[in-house]
């Protein structure tokens, strides 16, 4: 006996031991299960492509031909052409025996399951696709004798005539009622093979099923979604002999299994569907991400950031805040520096603030260090929170009502894509962050709000590398003042805390500073400005009147040595400044946030600011406390009568700096000074 045979007869014996059971009623479980039993890994190929093209057009060719008997359409056709082929001889005897076999099944539903588990356990080596497509193909050598029915539509051959009658073809006229439901059929299922071969090419394409989680949920469907298929064409190709058989009792295909597949066709495409999202998702990322990492130009970094969609040259909720708000593109980054503001909605106020301030400072007055000039750099919000709802909405809105910022927020981000690559490429985990690009769209600091907070303006362009520079340059103050007072040591650990350290030979303006500095504490801390306000004062010499001297002599020896060794010219002038500043005759006051030394200031301006506390106390709810100070000392120096510089230097050991062009160490002057006088000693000793 054949071995096909011997299926069919184990077919038979199956129903004839086992209860018979209607397949429709199997939930999803029970056939995920049992057809997962049959099937093992890949180990043996076909070329499933051309299979299904083969098939699919000897499919659709008929089709074509048996609604045109429908119809009792005369109009000629076309010919069928097809160039693809199907070189393996193994597997046109498989398509054969598989065909065999579901020609022999008897009809019925539970018979057409024994049929269907039989080909599953026969293609048990085969991919999910494959074994599909082989049961597409051997239905298709059955399905295919319809194309000689092309004789009844248009005149052909006597011999396609002959072989039409020899396979019963001419009876299929009589039976178009039939053939109407069964060509419905057919198409659902051939509908069904396209999602299976749309759904091959998706999980070949080496998505990781982490990120694309509805492929995931494709696996566990699948093998139902081939049993189905499996089923149908069994079920069809038992049709077929019905078809073309002259009795008078058929047995017409159930109108159930119809019924069964279109949920599967509806739920199988909606899940390909959320599949190419995903991967879509994936791509767009990807291509993103590689726009960011290369950084050639801020404006596509920013769009590639922000933007969602293809209409990336759009229009999109990017607005200036300032007297009015107005949207605008985004390219006017274009060859820009910007501070990118990346925040939540909640605890925003400091950073406002302080950003406000930078902001006025760069326009305020222009700037410019190693190239980078202030007037090229520009500041944009990008507020983020997880979905925005109306009281978000309204949340930022009086944010942006409240504050004129003079610079650029982006509106109600809620774009998935830009959330996480905002995170991932900017280092963004839900802490304030201000992220500094320049204008090919480069990361010089995922993070400058440290050094914007510490150093303000001073800080600029507040780049990482500016950070360590301005640690640097005050190091020598630090390790020479807390030499004589711990206390300062400690409170300049804190890089909240302002301190203010004084000194001076007038005793009375050393009181009148003292006490009002005193004041300036209650005062802040009675109206609450701001709980994070910690201000300190501290005198040189207070407890040991000897540590006056040991430190102005330990800065002079600093000096010395740097002119020796030709050190940073930024630290050696500073400590110019503060040696000619000791010159004062009132005193010298140094007002620091932290360690960062904001005001090198003279007796009388510094008393003065401290004394008329209460006409900028106002500004403490917009700028920081250093800020506000310092505007006010340089206002008062501003309007003192003589535009003349003050500051004078006097050389230090070195007969060159006689000669030698020297530059005004003020900050806000720099131009070269002139030689009024010099002072000359005799090193000679009596006798000599």
């Amino acid at each position: 006996m054949s071995e096909s045979g011997s299926n069919s007869s184990n077919v038979q014996q199956g129903m004839q031991k086992q209860k018979k059971q209607n397949p429709f009623e199997f939930n999803h479980d029970k056939i995920l299960e049992d057809v997962y039993r049959t099937h093992f890994h890949c180990l043996e190929k076909c070329d499933a492509e051309s299979l299904h093209t083969v098939a699919s057009n000897v499919l659709n060719q008929s089709m074509d031909i048996t609604e045109k008997v429908i119809a009792k359409s005369e109009q000629p056709m076309d010919r069928f052409r097809e160039d693809t082929t199907i070189t393996s001889q193994q597997l046109a005897v498989k398509l054969k025996r598989i065909a065999y076999l579901m020609i022999c099944t008897p009809r019925g539903e539970y018979p057409v399951h024994c049929t269907t588990m039989l080909i599953l356990e026969q293609l048990k080596h085969y991919s999910w696709d494959a074994k599909v497509l082989i049961v597409q193909a051997a239905f298709a050598l059955e399905y295919g004798k319809f194309l000689y029915l092309l004789p009844l539509i248009a005149p052909c051959q006597q011999f396609e005539s002959s072989f039409a009658d020899l396979h019963g073809l001419l009876m299929v006229p009589q039976n178009t009622k039939q053939l109407t439901h069964f060509n419905s059929v057919v198409k659902k299922v051939m509908q069904v093979v396209e999602c299976i071969t749309e759904w091959k090419k998706l999980v070949s394409a080496g998505h990781d099923i982490r990120d694309v989680p509805s492929l995931a949920e494709t696996l566990q469907e699948i093998p139902v979604v081939v049993y189905w298929a499996i089923f149908t064409f069994v079920s069809c190709t038992g049709e077929i002999n019905d078809l073309t058989d002259n009795k008078y009792q058929r047995h017409e295909l159930s109108t159930e299994l119809e019924k069964k597949l279109d949920p599967i066709v509806g739920e199988f495409k909606e899940l390909l569907r959320k599949c190419i999202n995903e991967i879509e998702r994936i791509e767009d990322f990807t291509s993103r991400k590689n726009i960011v990492t290369r950084g050639r130009d801020i404006v596509k970094v920013l769009k590639a950031l922000l933007i969602c969609g293809d209409k990336r040259d759009l229009k999109q909720n990017v607005y200036y805040i300032g007297l009015t708000e107005e949207q605008v593109k985004l390219e006017e980054f274009k060859k820009k520096y910007v501070l990118l503001f990346i925040s939540g909605l909640e605890n925003v106020k400091e950073d406002i603030q302080l950003l406000n301030s930078i902001n006025e400072k760069l326009k305020e007055k222009a700037r410019e260090v190693e190239n980078y000039r202030s007037e090229d750099f520009k500041i944009l919000w990008i507020p983020i929170v997880d979905k925005w709802n109306d009281e978000r909405i309204k949340k930022l809105q009086n944010n942006l009502r409240d504050t004129k910022f003079g610079w650029y927020v982006v509106k109600y981000l809620n774009f998935e894509t830009s959330l996480k690559l905002i995170k991932e490429m900017l280092k963004y985990e839900g802490k304030h962050v201000i992220t500094l690009m320049n204008p090919q769209g480069k990361v010089e600091n995922f993070d400058a709000k440290q050094i914007i907070s510490q150093w303000g303006i001073d800080g600029f362009p507040f780049r990482t590398s500016d950070q360590i520079r301005l640690s640097q340059q005050w190091k020598w103050f630090w390790s020479e003042i807390t030499k004589f007072n711990k206390a300062i040591e400690n409170s300049s650990e804190e890089e909240d805390c302002y301190l203010l350290i004084y000194g001076g030979s007038d005793k009375k303006w050393v009181e009148e500073l003292t006490t009002g500095m005193e004041a300036v504490k209650k005062e802040v801390e009675k109206t609450n400005l701001d709980s994070n306000i910690t201000i300190e004062s501290f005198e040189l010499g207070k407890e040991d009147t000897k540590a006056v001297p040991r430190f102005w002599i330990a800065i002079d020896s600093l000096l010395t040595s740097r002119k020796v060794e030709v050190k940073n010219e930024f630290a050696t002038n500073e400590i110019k400044r503060l040696l000619f500043l000791k010159q004062d005759p009132k005193g010298w006051a140094i007002l620091s946030k932290g360690k960062n030394v904001r005001l090198l200031g003279h007796g009388e301006a510094m008393c003065r600011t401290v004394k008329e506390f209460d006409t900028w106390r106002e500004k403490l709810s917009s700028v920081s406390f250093d800020v506000a100070f310092t505007d006010h000392y340089r206002g008062i120096k501003d309007k003192d009568g003589s535009k003349k510089c003050e500051e004078n230097v006097i050389c230090y050991g070195h007969s060159t700096d006689i000669v030698e062009r020297i530059t005004c160490p003020k900050k806000d002057c720099r131009r070269p000074m002139e030689v009024t006088s010099v002072n000359f000693k005799c090193c000679h000793q009596q006798g000599q």
